[in-house]
């Protein structure tokens, strides 16, 4: 007996190739196809490390102590509403020379969210760090890194830039510190093929100082994590920058 040979018709693998597309557009980090975001520093010398889902009064001040061991600075993307309720943590990141930015008000994931309800999430948390700080924030990350089509065009019109990341180690939820120690090895790893080069881009490495859903989230492991690679980054000779300075020339 004959066997016919099914095609799959033209429409059906449009609709496919389209879903695929959209999928990588809004979940893959390095992604541009919604709107340039930023995903690299501009040197292999040049780590940025940022934190999601703060302030968390348990865990953000022990974090910017060991930062200051290591003279490191970093970015902080906060949730509105707990910049709200913290907003003396919120000064003293942003005295201690760290760079404070936006995670929206209430951390939802913004592929499924309207325009409008895309624009009331970035300006409200815009709104509160402005209070605080007398400056609003001129940089954004999407919760999950997830955007649609009006995610980064909207931050563009509060003049945020949108940043991702190259490696997420997963620590937004328990994990052994093992893990997470062994998930921050790939920074190690292209330090060292790096050592003797200037040019190419580094890594923006996204952690988490508290949790999105309650304050005093338990974050402990990322502190020890931080306290175990912190001295043999800076040993293999990483800057640790915000991301303003991730993209930013050096000094001359």
């Amino acid at each position: 007996m004959a066997v016919m040979n099914e095609l799959i018709p033209v429409s059906s693998v449009l609709v496919a190739a389209s879903a695929g597309a959209i999928t990588y557009g809004a979940v893959y980090p390095r992604a541009q196809i919604f709107g340039k975001t930023l995903c690299r520093s501009n040197s292999p010398r040049k780590l940025a490390i940022t934190f999601d889902d703060g302030p968390n009064p348990s865990l953000t001040p022990k974090l910017l102590d060991l930062l200051e061991k290591y003279d490191a600075k970093a970015t902080f993307f906060l949730i509105g509403k707990f910049a709200r309720e913290c907003p003396g943590l919120v000064r003293e990141t942003a005295a201690r020379g760290h760079l404070v930015a936006n995670h929206t008000q209430t951390h939802p994931n913004l592929f499924w969210l309207s325009p409008a309800s895309i624009k009331g999430e970035l300006q409200q948390c815009t709104s509160v760090i402005g209070e605080i700080l007398g400056a609003p924030p001129k940089w954004f990350r999407p919760p999950y890194g997830f955007r649609n089509p009006w995610v980064v065009p909207t931050a563009k019109e509060f003049s945020m830039r949108t940043v991702t990341w190259t490696l997420l180690p997963g620590d937004w939820k328990p994990r052994p510190l093992e893990t997470l120690i062994q998930n921050m090895q790939p920074i190690a790893n292209r330090a060292g093929q790096n050592r003797a080069h200037s040019r190419g881009t580094g890594d923006v490495l996204c952690l988490h100082d508290g949790g999105h859903r309650v304050q005093n989230s338990d974050r402990t492991n990322t502190l020890k994590a931080l306290e175990y690679w912190l001295p043999r980054w800076r040993d293999l000779g990483l800057e640790f920058v915000t991301i303003k300075e991730a993209v930013s020339d050096p000094a001359h």
